[in-house]
């Protein structure tokens, strides 16, 4: 079994920053792309960023130069770092990873979420 549990959320004032965190544990050969995803209240989910085995990163246009994904490999961990945030940043924010077993499985695996809300 696979889980990812993330951490790092709360409530922050405008253009304040909070760093998210994510580890993924269980039964992983190994670990290849990993992102953040939000879902905002009556919204459709929607990626933030996202960062290959590689290194290779992809954010959403709307946290370009404010956010910043990185991962551990040794550690099976994923960050998101989010800076100067603002009221419309306000979400659920999802830890999502696509990995492969001991077992030979391919999975894609979502946490559970962690609500950021950022408000004065």
């Amino acid at each position: 079994q696979v889980q990812l549990v993330e951490s790092g959320g709360g409530l922050v004032q405008p253009g304040g920053s909070l760093r998210l965190s994510c580890v993924a544990s269980g039964s992983i050969f190994s670990i290849n792309a990993m992102g953040w995803y939000r879902q905002a209240p009556g919204k459709e989910r929607e990626l933030v960023a996202a960062i290959t085995s590689d290194g290779s990163t992809n954010y959403a246009d709307s946290v370009k130069g404010r956010f910043t994904i990185s991962r551990d490999n040794a550690k099976n961990t994923v960050y998101l770092q989010m800076n100067s945030l603002k009221p419309e940043d306000t979400a659920v924010y999802y830890c999502h990873a696509n990995l492969n077993t001991y077992s030979r499985r391919y999975l894609e695996v979502w946490g559970q979420g962690t609500l950021v809300t950022v408000s004065s």
